[in-house]
């Protein structure tokens, strides 16, 4: 097996330099792109030759395009067949890559399918009848359609295995096993995986052929571009302490990571009784719900995103300025997946962790994964979060002083004039403006069972306990941010809606772009 390391940042070549054609470089050009990144630059020569390649790199370094720009290149347009098949770990990302990939693809007319669960399947049925030529899809529907004969292989060439470790995360091995024996044994094979644990390894050595790794460093897991924090709580404790952090940042956009689906359930609810635009998904909702959370996203009708780690891969929604860990990760890779949402694009970003007593060794593990060192930071106190509050009134009223749009209120406010001081009527108005106190409406979270403790853990491949890899092989908000008013494994094919509809907010809706970064 040949290994190619390549240093993020190490290579600057363009797009049109990697030998693709004019249709391509065309679409590449309104997306906005020139220079290649790293993994991109040293793999899409290598698939366009044919090769096998293992790609190993970070969320946000550009996989996406590095298998599908080679993959749309060699696309026969004359083949009604599906030559070339994506496997992907969710919903979420099996559906931007299709779109990316359309994207790309458009100029060439290329038909591509996205397949997932929690959707009908009769619809896409009926889009496999028109015959796309690269399919997208998860492991249990592509499965599904298989075994249907509504998906047929026969006329593979090339297939990708995208975020490889997330599938082995997720139990879905031998359900890619299943899906592999369905194609040609004579094809090209694509693994992308951030980490490559002998479970994957395995599968490199099973179904393909003298692969080339391309293997991407990072200088660090983590951008020099977030500021990281923890701050030690009790856990009936966290909920105020997080809305008072709330009033204290005034984050613009926000994701906060809980645990278990229940968590995400009563984190939302109780955000939502506070006043805040917020909105939760996680593996249980209907797809419906879920595009619909997204829509409410790209509108700028929410600013909380409340998720299990599960539910938020793949979404990378430009403009998050706070990652909110209520529940700091039992696995420390899914830390550095977390972090990654905030601080892109060389813009500045915030991670608070939330850490219980018991939850330290936990938090050592992933500064050491990291190489980082998160600083500690205090709770606000009622004072500070009052101050935020207050700061948050001030800059509305510049904004409607600066406006310009007030002459036509002078009569009145001369009126006011005659019977207040100038300090009461702005003090009364300061008061309007500025959000209330959060933390006066009461909010019950239910205790999650703490981590097991390291020293507890049994000795093994670090699976145990939900799946956790700590244990390695040893003993082991304002006024405008509010409203006027788990199980281990992930369930694929349920689509019990918990949520119920609830206001969007009253703050005029801001255009917010989802960014696919490739990855």
């Amino acid at each position: 097996m040949k290994m190619l390391v390549q240093k993020q940042g190490g290579t600057h070549l363009k797009f049109t330099e990697l030998g693709l054609d004019h249709e391509i470089l065309k679409a590449i050009s309104r997306s906005g792109f020139e220079e290649a990144t790293p993994i991109q630059a040293e793999t899409i020569p290598l698939v366009l030759k044919g090769d096998d390649v293992i790609g190993q790199a970070q969320t946000g370094t550009g996989k996406t395009a590095a298998f599908g720009l080679p993959i749309l290149e060699k696309i026969d347009k004359a083949d009604r067949n599906i030559q070339a098949l994506i496997i992907s770990p969710t919903r979420e990302l099996a559906i931007q890559t299709q779109e990316e990939l359309y994207k790309l693809g458009r100029d060439k007319k290329i038909k591509v399918q996205a397949v997932y669960g929690g959707a009908d399947i009769r619809r896409q049925i009926r889009g496999l009848s028109e015959h796309p030529q690269i399919l997208v899809g998860t492991p249990g529907r592509l499965l599904d359609h298989i075994n249907r004969h509504t998906v047929k292989l026969a006329g593979l060439k090339t297939l990708v295995l995208d975020e490889a470790d997330e599938m082995l995360d997720m139990g879905f091995i031998e359900d890619i096993e299943s899906i592999v024996k369905s194609a040609p044994v004579e094809r090209q094979t694509l693994l992308f995986s951030a980490t490559m644990p002998a479970p994957i390894m395995k599968l490199t050595k099973n179904f393909m052929h003298d692969p080339i790794t391309v293997k991407i460093k990072s200088k660090e897991l983590t951008a020099d571009t977030v500021e990281q924090y923890y701050v030690r709580s009790k856990d009936f404790e966290k909920f105020d302490i997080m809305t008072r952090l709330f009033d204290v940042q005034s984050p613009d956009l926000a994701l906060i990571f809980g645990r278990t689906k229940r968590r995400v359930d009563e984190i939302t609810r109780g955000l939502k009784a506070r006043g805040y635009r917020a909105e939760g998904i996680h593996g249980d909702l209907t797809q419906q719900k879920r595009m619909s959370v997204l829509r409410q996203f790209k509108s700028g009708q929410l600013d909380f995103l409340v998720a299990t780690d599960v539910a938020a891969r793949g979404l990378d929604i430009t403009g998050v300025t706070h990652v909110y860990n209520y529940d700091i990760p039992q696995d420390p890779d899914s830390y550095v997946h977390r972090v990654g949402r905030t601080g892109r694009a060389g813009k500045k970003g915030m991670s608070i962790t939330f850490v219980t007593p018991n939850e330290v060794e936990y938090l050592r593990v992933i500064e050491e994964l990291t190489k980082k060192r998160m600083l500690p930071m205090k709770p606000p106190t009622e004072k500070e979060a009052f101050l935020g509050q207050i700061s948050t009134g001030l800059e509305t009223v510049k904004e409607q002083v600066e406006s310009g749009d007030v002459e036509k209120y002078e009569p009145m406010a001369e009126t006011l004039l005659e019977t207040y001081t100038p300090l009461q009527l702005v003090s009364a108005y300061l008061k309007a403006v500025s959000p209330d106190d959060a933390s006066a409406v009461p909010v019950k979270i239910t205790p999650e069972r703490p981590l097991p403790g390291r020293k507890g853990q049994k000795r093994g491949n670090g699976r145990s306990n939900g799946g956790s890899r700590y244990n390695k092989g040893g003993n082991g908000g304002s006024r405008n941010r509010r409203e006027s008013g788990s199980k281990g494994h992930y369930d694929r094919n349920r689509s019990n809606d918990r949520h119920d509809s609830r206001g969007e907010g009253s703050r005029k809706p801001k255009k917010r772009n989802f960014v696919i970064h490739n990855d």
